[in-house]
């Protein structure tokens, strides 16, 4: 098992490139389009530059390669892409592993900070566990995936 003074890396992309097939950029497109109709047709423009905005955004995801991002657990905190996050910063961790779909780790912070979530891929839960227990606690009453990310992955967003 993995030595906690020891640090542990490894590398996965920023995204997750879903694998769409042409219906979801049809079924997309049909979406996008009617609510910028309905949008216009009620005389909300702010929504309809919103769904817009998001329509460009998502083209523009899809044709360009995730970057791949750095992680480290280590003595002195967590760091993510060169920036380090001390330990006093983290409130807890958590795990969900339901392969082969589902492998994170879950980050959440003190005070108004987002949760993390760092993909596991091929690393071995238990060691990461081991690894991060003598520094956090474990938040053993997460038991499913947040319902953004598994709303994303269904969605494939």
């Amino acid at each position: 098992m993995a030595d906690p003074h020891t640090a542990i890396s490894w590398s996965f992309p920023e995204y997750e490139r879903g694998h769409r097939r042409g219906g979801w950029f049809v079924a997309a497109s049909l979406l996008g389009m009617g609510l910028c109709a309905l949008a216009i047709a009620s005389g909300n423009f702010l929504f309809a530059s919103i769904i817009i905005f998001i329509a460009a955004v998502y083209a523009l995801q899809h044709y360009r390669h995730p970057l791949i991002v750095d992680f480290t657990i280590a003595p002195d905190g967590i760091t993510l892409q060169g920036r380090t996050r001390p330990w006093k910063e983290i409130q807890t961790f958590w795990m969900i592993y339901e392969p082969p779909e589902v492998k994170n780790l879950y980050f959440s912070f003190k005070g108004m900070r987002p949760r993390l979530k760092i993909p596991l891929h091929d690393q071995n839960p238990l060691e990461v566990r081991e690894a991060l227990l003598p520094y956090l606690e474990e938040d053993l009453e997460q038991e499913n995936e947040p319902m953004s990310d598994a709303v994303g992955r269904m969605l494939k967003l």
